[in-house]
């Protein structure tokens, strides 16, 4: 007879337990890729990357289910505050930040019904809340995963089932070894000089013709902090690649590139992930040698919120 289902508060002796669940979602989506122990706990707390919409923050919830004495699915829920110094989109909205569960396997055959438990507990949660809006998302604390991928189909499942419908826009995952990137073709054009300048977001490479910036690639080495692990070297993101339309079948954006795999040969960096949401770009950077990971849809609502 199967052992019942419990929906609790998360305790900090689940650590481990909750850590591997996230790792198996995080490692069907970017290969090689884990976090830590003290990355999940740090994430439970506060969100310091997320400068702008953390402090908005008015009270955070981590539930599990608990089976045999072992966490089957847990969520993380956000409240965000009322007043007018939240953006008007989280104004006092109830946020599921991410929901994960193992899919149904033999030696657990009751993995959804763990994840439909959870999931009531979540909602009941938003209500006593009393939060204006319901969203949900699938933002666990990895780089890269800023939706709901398209390998977690049991969790989008769990969403749909409990009500929520996606109202937002699909962005696609994409990533490069930085041995493959395409390498540069030709001479560069007479004047062409290429400058390394912090940027806004990372280390940023500028292609200028005389007093004009005529394109520049921006990377980002920090997603690959040491509470991050990658089993098979480093990981870094390309946050920006922009070439200005006059120069854009110049072989510039290849000459970028070159320069941004030979500062991440150096840096110990073998893999370089970049998101994309429209198909002009997601062909441009496959022409590059980078491959589709994944499509995340974002923007999940509750029909009732």
């Amino acid at each position: 007879m199967p052992s019942p289902l419990k929906v609790r508060s998360f305790h900090r002796d689940d650590r481990d337990q909750l850590t591997e669940l996230v790792n198996a979602h995080v490692s069907a989506v970017v290969p090689g890729l884990s976090v830590s122990v003290n990355t999940v706990l740090n994430q439970l707390q506060r969100r310091p990357d997320e400068f702008i919409t953390d402090p908005w923050v008015a009270e955070r919830v981590t539930l599990v289910a608990e089976q045999r004495q072992y966490v089957v699915a847990a969520a993380h829920l956000l409240r965000y505050r009322a007043d007018a110094a939240t953006g008007a989109d989280y104004r006092n909205a109830g946020v599921i930040e991410w929901f994960v569960f193992r899919p149904p396997a033999s030696f657990w055959p009751d993995s959804e019904q763990a994840a439909d438990l959870l999931m009531a507990a979540c909602l009941a949660q938003l209500k006593r809340w009393e939060v204006s809006r319901c969203y949900a998302d699938g933002q666990l604390p990895a780089p890269g995963i800023c939706g709901l991928p398209e390998q977690w189909q049991h969790v989008r499942a769990s969403y749909e089932r409990a009500g929520f419908t996606r109202t937002g826009h699909t962005e696609v995952l994409l990533m490069a070894t930085v041995a493959d990137l395409r390498q540069v073709v030709g001479a560069a054009a007479p004047g062409l000089a290429i400058q390394r300048t912090l940027g806004e977001c990372g280390t940023r490479f500028s292609a200028s013709l005389g007093a004009d910036v005529v394109g520049f690639a921006e990377v980002d080495t920090s997603v690959d902090r040491p509470e991050r692990h990658a089993r098979n070297g480093g990981l870094a993101d390309l946050t920006e690649l922009h070439v200005a339309e006059p120069y854009r079948d110049s072989g510039l954006e290849e000459r970028l590139l070159a320069h941004v795999a030979q500062w991440l040969r150096m840096a110990g960096v073998d893999r370089l992930t970049a998101c994309a949401d429209d198909t002009e770009e997601i062909e441009r950077l496959s022409r590059y040698g980078f491959q589709v990971l994944s499509r995340m849809t974002r923007g999940w609502e509750h029909r009732a919120g």
